[in-house]
């Protein structure tokens, strides 16, 4: 009789992530993949589909059995939604793991690099990391909130990291601003500058905003090609690919990446983690 239980089970499983599969398929946003539906209805089968009773084999009609799983799944639409929950739950944590070893991989690059641009406090307890483009809508929602931290953390210290991803202007941008923090000029002036652009930004527009700010706008036309400032970019975009990172603004804070125009308050939680136990989240 056991084995007989087993094997209606094993059965159950197979029809029902059938099922879930395909109720999945319909959905406008992707779903899990029938294997991880699969693994997880093997974990909730015999406590969920309790309509069903595994024990009374002889009555079982197997033939009807998808009939009803199925019905069941539809007049108990919350199940797929804990289901589709605890899959969103665990490929965080995966997400999460995989960050972490890629940042462990790419630390040197990420806070060492010498075309970094360095904003606040140079020896800050807490490093925050923003890879932008200066032509990128979001990245200038959230140029005053990162002026705005440094301001009122005297220990945050900012890295900038030239990303430029949109336009052949964002690159010839980059390269003027790779040159404004080489030469030592003023890169939050030249930076908000930018960001306060009307258009799209490009070379001409850089050049302007660094020869505004002191420098020799000619003696950085003439270097923006030069193969230190490309090896720069080249070495962000390399960082990029590492991580998985392909818009812009990312930031990086301890062992997270965070995608999009974050609000500050989520910037500011985070810092205050950092600095309480050593992770972005503190349990």
């Amino acid at each position: 009789m056991q084995k007989s239980v087993n094997l209606v089970l094993a059965g159950a499983v197979v029809i029902l992530a059938a099922c879930v599969v395909g109720l999945f398929v319909t959905r406008p946003a992707p779903g899990p993949s029938e294997d991880d539906i699969r693994a997880l209805v093997a974990q909730t089968i015999e406590t969920r589909i309790t309509a069903i009773d595994l024990r009374d084999t002889e009555r079982l009609d197997t033939a009807s059995l998808g009939a009803e799983i199925e019905s069941y799944l539809l007049d108990n639409p919350g199940i797929l939604e804990e289901m589709s929950l605890a899959l969103e739950t665990e490929r965080r944590a995966e997400q999460a793991q995989e960050s972490r070893i890629a940042l462990a991989q790419f630390e040197d690059q990420i806070y060492n690099d010498p075309a970094n641009i360095v904003l606040g406090n140079p020896e800050g307890d807490v490093t925050l990391v923003e890879l932008f483009d200066y032509n990128c809508g979001y990245c200038r929602r959230v140029v005053a909130d990162v002026f705005s931290l440094v301001e009122e953390d005297p220990n945050l210290r900012v890295i900038l990291k030239e990303f430029p991803i949109l336009s052949e202007g964002s690159v010839e941008a980059a390269r003027v601003g790779i040159l404004v923090n080489r030469e030592g000029g003023d890169y939050g002036a030249f930076h908000a500058a930018l960001f306060s652009e009307r258009g799209s930004v490009n070379a001409d527009a850089a050049l302007a905003a660094a020869g505004n700010i002191g420098l020799d706008a000619g003696a950085i036309e003439a270097e923006m090609n030069a193969d230190d400032v490309t090896a720069a970019l080249q070495r962000s975009y390399q960082i990029a690919r590492g991580l998985g990172i392909s818009g812009t603004p990312t930031f990086i804070i301890g062992d997270e990446i965070i995608p999009g125009a974050v609000d500050k308050s989520e910037l500011t939680r985070r810092i205050a983690n950092m600095r309480e136990c050593g992770s972005t989240e503190c349990i």
